[in-house]
């Protein structure tokens, strides 16, 4: 190749005249083919073809280690159509190849940025994009066969929350695990836990460690910290093989405002609003992105397509959904600007997450998109063509926080506070609901889960074996975080591995063993989880006796004879003959305690085969009599005999 050929930019384009026009209406979902860096050939001659979207760029040129990033050369040239793309094919640049864009605005100056599109950049700190593939043999076409039946709403959903960064590390060095080690021992992990999905903190590129990854520069390519994109497709891969979903983090609410990144990318406000009153975010100290820019929405509904795509996950839990669709959210009076009915929701940011769920779900079978939405916007989970915003499920924030709040309070004042244990149920069927215990709860001085259980340290134990028994049996799919079946004593901090050595106690291991069990219940259940979405899936039997501070319900589900009888105890009282009404069969066999021995429990209020009397109680026709163990649950099932 001659000094020429190796200096020269050739002319060249992978956009067509419609794909330009998909673009600019807002409609182009698959841009991650286009625009970026792509190896190809032309003429026989290997090389790259760049691609990127700065529309108010005087020129444009590509530096890199290639050309000592001297920003003399490899200028590249602006389509004709006044698309605001600039492209061209660089011979002889290959896999490997750092680079970033030398954008000279038009506006005066010039911005060194990071490809938007890239699929890999460097290890953090270093700000530069990797010339990449993704290519992949992926093992995995029985899990995407199978996806649908086993990743709808039907399903038995329980999500384990990881920061991979934290989960565990190395013990001499101190680092994080790669991608590949996480596959050796993070995935048989989840499946001893008896997890159905694992959910990923944001994996996308991001300067900050200590932002969790919600503060993302490259949202086409996974971190680097743990490996190549490959690496990432091999951690799913290994996930899918062993039949548990993989469920990403996704942030299209907020970017930093990092030099190398999206903000002011091509010297203006492309990416965010340009009043401060829209495009800012109080509460992160970042950008909000400009959701009524066409070109804007396909770049971020590309990039949910992109993770679903080439990355085979199943699902996005899409990251601050709330502060999304309301124009003050975290302003006041005076520092926002009303819609054009002069109302607070922002009609664009709704209108974009209509259109993203309606694209991912006509696109990607089996898959499903969950809302963190923490006020009582109607429709989170509804379809787009009913009204929706066409989520899958939506986190059910007010559960998450009245329970807690319930779980702190001594158990001789919760008979003042049954309403707060039962409130949930009042709105349990309006959404899809999904019961977080993430992340949030156990940071920023709210310390762990353990801290808000009272009393000593068998009725804490107690307690949290409870929180969870009462989480497994209520309606809704389930998340919890790393470190939850450890019964961690301590907030949790992303610069250290999760507190392994107090699975050495017995308590601890007990709490783990309970969550295991309660995971195995939940999913050979079918009343526990067919119609968690419906109030056809529950009844209340006794949610009166505030006095004992005991709920009874009945979990149901497609098959009358699957039913499955609840009764909680949060108080440390135990009732050796309490009575409580059934329906359905003539015996009830118990097939989950809280209190078993091997959890921790005192072992001593067990319940065999019992056989029904025909006396009226709580409104229905039979009478059983149980023993109701302290801070417990207990789980039984009907028979025949």
């Amino acid at each position: 190749m001659s000094q020429e050929q190796k200096t020269s930019v050739i002319a060249y384009s992978l956009f067509t005249d419609f794909d330009v026009e998909l673009f600019r209406t807002g409609k182009h979902f698959r841009l991650y083919e286009k625009l970026g860096a792509h190896q190809i050939e032309v003429d026989g001659i290997s090389g790259t073809y760049f691609a990127v979207w700065a529309p108010n760029a005087d020129h444009v040129q590509v530096i890199g280690e290639f050309n000592l990033w001297n920003g003399q050369d490899h200028q590249l040239q602006a389509r004709w159509d006044g698309s605001g793309i600039w492209e061209g094919f660089v011979p002889g640049i290959s896999r490997g190849c750092t680079y970033k864009y030398l954008i000279h605005s038009n506006q005066g100056g010039s911005l060194e940025k990071g490809d938007p599109f890239a699929f890999l950049w460097e290890v953090p700190p270093k700000t530069a994009s990797v010339v990449w593939d993704l290519k992949y043999e992926w093992q995995d076409q029985q899990w995407m066969k199978d996806r649908p039946n086993v990743n709808n709403l039907q399903s038995a959903i329980s999500v384990y929350e990881v920061h991979l960064g934290s989960w565990k590390r190395h013990s001499d060095s101190g680092h994080s695990l790669s991608y590949q080690e996480l596959a050796k021992d993070l995935v048989p992990y989840v499946k001893e836990l008896g997890y159905s999905h694992v959910e990923m903190m944001p994996v996308m590129e991001h300067p900050f460690f200590g932002s969790w990854g919600y503060q993302v520069t490259g949202y086409y390519a996974p971190s680097a910290r743990y490996g190549t994109p490959q690496d990432f497709m091999y951690l799913v891969d290994a996930f899918h093989q062993e039949g548990i979903g993989v469920i990403l983090d996704w942030v299209p609410s907020h970017f930093p405002n990092d030099a190398h990144g999206l903000a002011d990318f091509d010297g203006t406000h492309l990416f965010e609003h340009a009043d401060p009153r829209k495009g800012y975010h109080p509460d992160w100290n970042s950008y909000i992105f400009n959701y009524g820019r066409n070109e804007v929405r396909s770049i971020l509904i590309s990039n949910a397509a992109f993770w679903l795509d080439y990355f085979h996950a199943d699902g996005l839990r899409v990251d601050a959904v709330a502060s999304m669709l309301y124009l003050d959210y975290s302003r006041d009076e005076g520092q926002w600007i009303p819609n054009v009915h002069g109302g607070r929701e922002n009609l664009e940011a709704i209108s974009f997450l209509q259109e993203m769920n309606a694209e991912v779900y006509g696109s990607f079978e089996g898959i499903q998109t969950i809302a963190e939405e923490s006020t009582a916007w109607p429709g989170v989970s509804k379809p787009v063509d009913l009204g929706g915003l066409g989520f899958g499920m939506k986190w059910m924030m007010g559960w998450m926080h009245d329970t807690l709040e319930y779980f702190k309070k001594d158990p001789i004042y919760r008979q003042f506070h049954q309403d707060d244990i039962t409130f949930s149920l009042a709105y349990g069927f309006s959404e899809n609901f999904m019961l977080p215990l993430s992340h949030d709860e156990v940071v920023h001085g709210k310390g762990s889960l353990m801290d808000r259980m009272p009393g000593d340290e068998w009725q804490r134990f107690a307690n949290y074996r409870l929180l969870f028994s009462y989480m497994f049996t209520h309606p809704g799919a389930k998340l919890m975080f790393m470190g939850n079946e450890l019964a961690q004593t301590t907030e949790w901090n992303h610069d250290q591995q999760l507190p392994w050595q107090l699975l050495e106690h017995k308590n601890h291991q007990g709490a783990a063993n309970c969550i295991k069990a309660l995971n195995k219940l939940y999913r050979k259940e079918q009343a526990l989880y067919q119609k968690s979405f419906s109030p056809e899936g529950f009844e209340w039997i006794d949610m009166g006796d505030a006095q004992n501070s005991i709920l009874v319900y009945m979990r149901k589900g497609e098959k009358s004879k699957d039913q499955v009888l609840v009764i909680a105890n949060f108080t440390p009282k135990s009732h050796p003959n309490y009575q409580v009404g059934v329906h359905g069969a003539p015996y009830w066999k118990e097939i989950f305690n809280s209190d078993n021995e091997e959890f921790g429990g005192t072992g001593h209020h067990t319940n065999e085969k019992q056989k029904v009397k025909k006396e009226k109680l709580h409104g229905q026709q039979h009478t059983l009599t149980l023993k109701l163990p302290p801070l417990a649950v207990i789980v039984l099932k009907g028979a025949k005999k």
